[in-house]
C-alpha cells in the first residue's frame, strides 16, 4: 500500500466523530501523523453528548497506518488553540495539513423558522462554533504551516459555494455558517498563495456520519434500509469517502490549481479516481440539485 503522505504532519481540528475522524483516518491511512482535537474524551463528552471520543480516532488513525495523537482542545479558546500548535511546533517542527472541521451545531439549530422565531443565543453560539473556532484555529496554525511551501489548509462545510449561493439552507443562522466557510477558504487562498500554500473549501454529500444513521436507525452494514424512510438516502456516502478526498488533496503537487474553490467529494473522486469503501463514487451534490430539488422521484442511476 502506497503512503504517500509519510513525513507529512496534519491537524484535523474537530476528529471527535463524522467526517472529521475519517479525514483524521484517510490521512493516517496515507502515511501522515495526525493531531486528532476535539473536546470528548473518554474522561467527559462535550455539549453533544454523544459517545466518540478523540481517543478512539487516533487509535482508528495508528491502525489504517499513520500515527494518531489525540489532543483534548476547545477551539473557541484561543490559549488552548495557541498550546496545541506549540505542542505541534515542539514534536514536530512543521504543520502541512490543517483541516478546519469544527462544527458541533446540530443541537442548537432551528430549522425552518425565520430569524424572528430564532433564538439569538443558540444562533451566535451556532455562528461561534462554526466561524470563530475556524478563525482561532487558523489565526494560531497558519504560521507554522507557511514555514514551507506546499501546505494545505482545508475548510470543511455543507453545501459548494455554487450550491448554496442559489439555495436557502435551512436557517438564518446555518445559511450564514455555511456561506462563511465556503468565504474563509477564499479569503485564506489569498492570504497564503504568497507562501506557496493552498487553502479549499470541501463539503461531502449526503453523509452517513454516526448519528445520521442513528437518525434512520440502521447500522453501516445494513444502510440501504434506511431507503424506506427516504429513498434519497441511497445517494449517501460514508464519512471515508470525504476523508479521501482530503488525503488526495494532500498528496498532490499541484493542490494550488484548487486554490480559493468550493468543491465537493464527488467531483474530486472523478479527478482523482478514488471511491467510497463500497467502490462508488457518489456524486452527492450533483444528485441533490438535479433530482431532489428538481422534484424528480428518487432514483440514483448515474450518480453512484
Amino acid at each position: 500500500m502506497t503512503q504517500p503522505l509519510t513525513g507529512k504532519i496534519a491537524l484535523v481540528a474537530g476528529a471527535t466523530r463524522g467526517a472529521g475522524r475519517q479525514i483524521a483516518v484517510q490521512l493516517g491511512a496515507a502515511g501522515a501523523t495526525v493531531y486528532a482535537t476535539g473536546r470528548s474524551t473518554r474522561a467527559g463528552r462535550s455539549e453533544m453528548d454523544r459517545p466518540e471520543t478523540i481517543e478512539e480516532t487516533a487509535e482508528l488513525v495508528s491502525a489504517a497506518g499513520g500515527s494518531g495523537i489525540a489532543v483534548q482542545v476547545d477551539h473557541l479558546v484561543p490559549e488552548q488553540v495557541r498550546d496545541l500548535v506549540a505542542r505541534i511546533d515542539a514534536e514536530q517542527g512543521q504543520l502541512d495539513v490543517l483541516v478546519n472541521d469544527i462544527w458541533g451545531g446540530d443541537p442548537l439549530v432551528t430549522w425552518d423558522k425565520p430569524v424572528w422565531e430564532q433564538p439569538l443565543d443558540a444562533g451566535f453560539r451556532t455562528l461561534r462554533l462554526a466561524v470563530d473556532t475556524h478563525i482561532i484555529t487558523s489565526h494560531f496554525a497558519l504560521p507554522l504551516l507557511i514555514r514551507k511551501p506546499g501546505g494545505l489548509v482545508v475548510e470543511m462545510g455543507d453545501g459548494t459555494k455554487a450550491y448554496n449561493d442559489e439555495n436557502y439552507r435551512l436557517s438564518v443562522f446555518y445559511d450564514l455558517a455555511k456561506v462563511s466557510v465556503n468565504r474563509l477558504a477564499f479569503s485564506q487562498a489569498h492570504e497564503l498563495k504568497p507562501h506557496g500554500c493552498t487553502a479549499v473549501a470541501l463539503t461531502p454529500g449526503w453523509i452517513r456520519s454516526e448519528a445520521m444513521l442513528e437518525h434512520f436507525g440502521v447500522t453501516e452494514e445494513n444502510w440501504r434500509d434506511g431507503a424506506a424512510t427516504d429513498p434519497n438516502f441511497l445517494i449517501s456516502e460514508t464519512p471515508a469517502f470525504v476523508g479521501r478526498a482530503v488525503a488526495a488533496l494532500a498528496a498532490d503537487e499541484e493542490k494550488a490549481r484548487w486554490s480559493g474553490r468550493s468543491v465537493d467529494a464527488g467531483t474530486l473522486s472523478k479527478v482523482y479516481g478514488f471511491t467510497d469503501l463500497d467502490g462508488s463514487q457518489p456524486e452527492g451534490f450533483r444528485y441533490i440539485t438535479e433530482v431532489v430539488d428538481a422534484g424528480k422521484p428518487a432514483d440514483v442511476t448515474g450518480y453512484r
